[in-house]
């Protein structure tokens, strides 16, 4: 079963010994605050003297050594390999981390095409017995776990002849648990040592650059100093340097051939969908999103009896309940004829980790829900699952019929199709290029605005702090930090933070692009944009207003899309197409 927790507990942010005493509570003596004063001191200089502007492009995942298949940890990993010994973990490590193997790129004269290339391309509430988000919230406890469950623990590394290389060899060591209570804070003594606010994020993308260019000395001292401000029961900036440094720890993990790392699974498994469903309830900006692509499919099916909606990421069903309402209220409001008849077929890859890793009745439960719900209200619903490749997808294989108002529904869900950095065949593109043959009069789509696709790794670090550090900060204005659902939420969001900056290849199976390439891939496949209506532009803006959120949320307007953002940080983007 996928963990459910918060992914770098282990490190020791704001756990406790199981003897008692905290890993973040056992005072210093002066030898150990007088070197934790030097290591900071030292990393402040070296951070003074160089700094490193990060790429904005990079070698495409799949002309670099292949990353290691085992990719997530069991239930139990080490402390001792973390060295946190009696010293504490702030302790400087004996020996370097070790990182992967160097990648290999491409010629130059390719290089600078690629990135050529890149930059033209940059240019109501709900029935919750009818769809719920899964499950009974889970405690503080449950889901911190994840601290052991996700990543294993760095392995030492024989001392290295070269100040500032990397070695991917492990080796092995002991496993040993933690107590699941937690400190929330580290030992006053430490208090003015360890970094914050602008300070602390700088540090993490100085330690991520570190770990790109293979400066094993320079991450050491970081990681030692960044493990004392993690706090995953902490302040929004604390939640994410916790997040991020287990992505560090991850990103420096060497192969190993004993399959420590967690599965893919872990990111793609069944509680994916409960803590995604949480997220659309807990965010502003996800849950208008979903309720921008509703009524856009309102909009381009009004007045037609018979609709049907492609949808490639159903999840628990809750974007249906709304729209089911949607189609309810407008019949009332217009009652003449009958009202038009729904039709729902949940299109499910069975190559993709997110479909190999649901129970096999996990469609067909999501669609007797939807259905009955249609039913109270007095209106036809239909839902069909299939499962086929994007190469096999046709009217057909979908079971599209004349006279039907076809709508296609992208919410969430293109992100997780590979693209040519993964496969040749390059199943995004491939996939867009069939829906245009259907010839549907609408394709909502909404995604992430953050690039984890094409971006280096210390671009994708760097971008990943941008906009989760944005996320978690609005949480705040919607969730109490101690809520089993926000933990939950959490620590689903850390393991794909992980995954999507960590990993490579195949490995990371969440890739996510920017608006202005996502507009690039529509018009390559065919789709024109489609203008908003003012009114449909309005109805969220009220929407927004009515949930009374905190002023920071905001919405913008541009052309055929809609900006969810929190303090000019844009989280989302809606947009239409035909």
């Amino acid at each position: 079963m996928a963990s459910t927790g918060f992914p770098g507990r282990e490190f020791g942010f704001g756990v406790p010994e199981a003897g008692g005493g905290g890993l973040l509570k056992r005072p210093l003596s002066e030898m150990e605050r007088l070197q934790l004063q030097q290591q900071m001191q030292q990393a402040m200089f070296l951070r003074s003297v160089k700094q490193r502007t990060l790429l904005a492009s990079s070698v495409p995942p799949h002309l670099s050594t292949p990353p290691p298949q085992d990719l997530f940890l069991g239930a139990s990993s080490s402390l001792a390999s973390l060295n946190l010994t009696a010293a504490g973990p702030f302790r400087r490590q004996e020996a370097p981390f070790s990182a992967p193997a160097a990648e290999i790129g491409p010629s130059t004269a390719l290089r600078d095409g690629l990135q050529e290339l890149e930059r033209r391309l940059l240019l109501d509430e709900e029935e919750e017995d009818a769809v719920s988000a899964s499950g009974s919230a889970v405690t503080t406890a449950e889901w911190s776990e994840a601290m052991q469950q996700l990543i294993a623990a760095p392995a030492p590394v024989p001392a290295l002849s070269g100040a500032n290389q990397l070695s991917p060899s492990p080796t092995n060591s002991s496993s040993s648990t933690v107590s699941s209570s937690a400190s929330s804070s580290p030992p006053a003594s430490l208090v003015a040592a360890i970094p914050s606010g602008a300070s602390l994020r700088q540090m993490l993308l100085d330690t991520a650059n570190a770990v790109a260019d293979g400066n094993s000395d320079m991450a050491n001292r970081n990681l030692s100093v960044l493990k004392g401000a993690a706090n995953y029961r902490g302040d929004p900036e604390q939640r994410l340097t916790a997040m991020m440094v287990a992505v560090l720890f991850v990103r420096l993990k060497p192969p190993s051939p004993a399959g420590s790392f967690p599965t893919v699974a872990e990111v793609c498994g069944t509680d994916h969908l409960a803590a995604s469903q949480m997220l659309y309830e807990a965010s502003p900006c996800f849950k208008l999103g979903l309720m921008a692509a509703n009524l856009a499919i309102l909009e381009a099916t009004k007045d037609l009896p018979k609709i049907h909606i492609l949808d490639f990421e159903v999840g628990h069903g809750g974007q249906y309940v709304a729209l089911i309402h949607a189609l309810v209220d407008r019949h009332r409001l217009r009652p003449a004829g009958r009202p038009p008849s729904l039709r729902i077929t949940a299109v499910a890859d069975p190559a993709s980790p997110f479909t190999n890793n649901h129970p096999g009745g996990t469609l067909r439960t999501v669609g007797d829900r939807i259905e009955k719900l249609g039913e109270r209200h007095g209106l036809s619903v239909r839902f069909d699952a299939v499962h086929h490749r994007a190469a096999e997808l046709d009217a057909a294989a979908l079971g599209c019929e004349a006279g039907e108002a076809l709508a296609v529904n992208l919410a969430f869900s293109l992100a997780r199709i590979p693209d040519e950095s993964v496969s040749p065949t390059n199943p995004r593109d491939e996939l867009l290029r069939r829906l245009r043959a259907l010839g549907p009069r609408v394709v909502a789509l909404v995604e992430q605005e953050i690039n984890t696709n094409s971006a280096s790794f210390a671009g994708r670090f760097a971008a990943a702090c941008s906009h989760y550090g944005a996320l978690l900060e609005s949480l705040d204005a919607t969730s109490a930090r101690d809520s089993g659902d926000r933990g939950r939420i959490e620590g689903w969001l850390a393991r794909r933070v992980v995954n999507s900056v960590a990993r490579e290849g195949a490995d990371r199976v969440e890739r996510c692009e920017v608006f202005g390439k996502w507009r690039a891939r529509m018009g390559m496949a065919g789709f024109n944009p489609v203008q908003l209506r003012p009114a449909l532009v309005e109805s969220v803006k009220n929407r927004l207003e009515s949930m009374r959120p905190n002023l920071s949320f905001s919405i913008a307007e541009e052309a055929n899309r809609i900006e969810f953002a929190w303090k000019g940080q844009i989280l989302t983007v809606a947009s239409t197409w035909h």
